[in-house]
């Protein structure tokens, strides 16, 4: 870290702590659309709170540091943050995306982008055969999660950053699964990074972000330019809930990971189950290459249920587990990735890489892990066909 030696305390006292006006320990809240001036051609620092407001200057000064980034910039929505960095390209360009990403992030490519004529090419970007055999000229950059949504495939980002970087390209990694607390793609290689800060940043469930970090000046000036002439900028009140989330996010993903891994480790060894995918099992794809990068498996787990056993009956019988799009937050979540969040993606794609219509998502929350574990297990004994 920049000012700090670990990243627990930089995510407390990180980018602008406090206020030197009035010496308070939080960044106020700066609710105001537009700033007066000194006078006539002055070029003040706060002019038009799309351009700039000094909360979320704070909050992008936050996940700068955070991520060991030169500039951080934060939008109203992870689709937001997804799409300026996407406004970088243009017609005839060509992206290469996982083979399994968020559904939303296929949806804009696909029915906003490529009307345009910005392309994309599915590829899987775990094997360095297949993403060498998939740059073609028109290539100019990968859009990379890992572990990716919702398989929980891990791609080695040293690897693909090198392989992308000999043919000039950009590597972009969404990095909203793990958060920096977990894993730092630019420490890795990347040139961007994305989340949606909805997720574990804000960690309860109770705002909508989006947040950019790259790593030159030439790509700052770039991203800048885009959040300011788009002006698909997050508000400071969310600005403030999310650094306020952020403070806490530390000692949340430590019990977040160590209920997944214990909810993980149950499901592999359940009999109804018929596959995990979670990236800190030790059979796991990538688990070697995950755990050089990253520094643990994060609380993300897909399964699914063996034969004679209804899904649809599983979520029914939950109890303490709440069936709803997002994840990240400090309750438990689950979803049914076919139906939910990967919906926009055909069914032949879907299909293709892996995300069958049994698959279930789980986002392991803070609860206390045997209430976890007894929900699953009486929900897994309800769904059983009789």
């Amino acid at each position: 870290m920049s000012n700090y030696k670990n990243i627990e305390s930089a995510l407390i006292r990180g980018g602008l702590f406090g206020d030197p006006l009035t010496r308070s320990v939080n960044v106020p809240i700066y609710q105001t659309s537009t700033f007066q001036q000194p006078e006539l051609g002055t070029n003040p620092k706060w002019e038009y709170a799309r351009t700039g407001n000094p909360t979320r200057a704070a909050l992008e000064a936050l996940i700068a540091e955070l991520e060991g980034g030169t500039a951080g910039f934060a939008f109203a929505s992870g689709m937001a943050a997804i799409s300026t960095v996407l406004q970088l390209f243009k017609s005839g360009d060509r992206i290469l995306i996982s083979s399994n990403v968020y559904g939303g992030t296929f949806r804009i490519l696909d029915k906003v982008f490529k009307p345009f004529g910005l392309e994309y090419a599915i590829v899987d970007t775990s094997n360095a055969e297949a993403i060498e055999a998939a740059i073609t000229d028109d290539v100019v950059a990968i859009l990379v999660e890992s572990p990716a949504n919702p398989l929980m495939t891990v791609t080695d980002l040293w690897l693909v950053s090198d392989i992308v970087h000999t043919h000039g390209l950009l590597t972009i990694v969404d990095n909203t699964f793990m958060t920096p607390y977990l894993q730092r793609p630019l420490a890795l290689g990347a040139d961007i990074v994305i989340h949606s800060a909805t997720k574990y940043l804000g960690g309860h469930s109770d705002l909508v972000a989006g947040l950019v970090v790259v790593k030159d000046d030439d790509l700052a000036e770039r991203i800048g330019f885009i959040q300011n002439a788009v002006g698909a900028v997050l508000g400071p009140m969310d600005s403030f809930l999310l650094i306020r989330g952020i403070k806490t996010l530390a000692v949340r993903m430590d019990r977040h990971v160590a209920n997944a891994q214990r909810v993980a480790e149950w499901l592999h060894d359940n009999d109804a189950v018929k596959v995990v995918y979670y990236p800190g099992l030790p059979d796991a794809q990538g688990y070697e290459i995950n755990r050089k990068q990253a520094r643990n498996g994060g609380a993300m787990i897909a399964f699914e249920l063996k034969e004679g056993y209804d899904y649809r009956q599983f979520f029914r019988s939950l109890k303490l587990i709440s069936l709803a799009e997002s994840l990240g937050g400090v309750e438990s979540l689950t979803c049914h990735p076919a139906t939910m969040t990967h919906a926009s993606i055909p069914r032949e794609i879907r299909l293709k890489v892996g995300i069958t219509d049994n698959l279930i998502r789980l986002s392991v929350g803070i609860e206390h892990i045997d209430d976890l574990i007894a929900d699953l297990d009486q929900a897994i004994q309800e769904s059983e066909v009789k």
